[in-house]
């Protein structure tokens, strides 16, 4: 296995100049897995996937811009990061691969399956994600998160993601999350706002590209009608699969890994 890891993007030719990402590159075989974590967190939250998924097939991680080791400064968008990860996979050789998206990243996965098909991503897996749409609540959430309160809206994020788990690695990767600033905050409240104000409802928006096989692992909310109506959407859509883990976190990698791979593994094997 091969570990490459870059702290200083750099110009990658093939993408109209985009900036390659940091990027844990282990095993081989494909399609390769890619895993993309969400706003303000690193790549290190996908370390308990990538050493088990590693053992049955190419599995990388990325850093975003700005976050991680990745040193990039300024603004930017939803567009400008799947621009980065397209470079950082033609830098790396990777041809055919499936997005496992951490949360919002489930933006860029939609987007990396419309710019490049199912020839070359042929399925998408969503983490703990919200493909039928937003919650009450939740707009006025981000609208906080983009104005002076952002720190209070901060801090109860990071309480609903560790309430009563004692989780080392998990409180760890949290309290990690809360050195990002302002300016990730602001920009993180921004980019899912758009991203729910294009598409309402994600799963309509991979309906339509051609559609995409989509597999949805989640473990909060532990609401059963939301498993229900998740359930009922699959019924209609054999495109769509959704599976919930027996976790209690937003990061479900940190209690139950070897169910996630093996499941990610199953889906890969029927999308592949």
């Amino acid at each position: 296995m091969t570990t490459t890891s870059s702290s200083a993007p750099t110009a990658h030719p093939g993408t109209s100049g985009a900036e390659t990402l940091p990027v844990t590159d282990l095993g081989g075989g494909g399609p390769a897995l890619v895993f993309v974590p969400g706003w303000c967190g690193d790549r290190t939250v996908f370390d308990p996937l990538l050493e088990r998924s590693a053992r049955l097939r190419r599995s990388l991680s990325v850093d975003l811009p700005g976050h991680g080791e990745s040193r990039r400064p300024g603004d930017y968008d939803s567009s400008l990061l799947a621009d980065a990860v397209v470079a950082t996979l033609d830098a790396a050789g990777v041809e055919a691969f499936v997005p496992v998206a951490l949360s919002h990243a489930g933006w860029t996965a939609l987007e990396l399956r419309r710019r490049l098909g199912p020839a070359r991503v042929p399925g998408v897996v969503l983490l703990d994600w919200m493909p039928l749409g937003a919650p009450p609540g939740f707009a006025d959430a981000l609208a906080a998160l983009q104005s002076a309160a952002w720190r209070e809206v901060r801090a109860a994020l990071q309480d609903l993601w560790t309430a009563g788990l004692d989780l080392p690695d998990l409180r760890r990767y949290v309290a990690d999350m809360g050195t990002y600033g302002r300016e990730h905050w602001h920009r993180a409240g921004r980019e899912i706002a758009a991203g729910f104000e294009r598409h309402p409802v994600p799963l309509e928006a991979f309906a339509a590209v051609q559609p995409c096989p989509v597999l949805h692992l989640y473990a909060q909310p532990d609401d059963p009608a939301l498993l229900v109506a998740q359930q009922a959407w699959a019924d209609e859509r054999p495109w769509f699969s959704v599976r919930r883990l027996e976790a209690a976190s937003h990061f479900p990698m940190f209690e139950v890994p070897a169910e996630m791979v093996a499941a990610i593994e199953d889906f890969v094997g029927r999308v592949a």
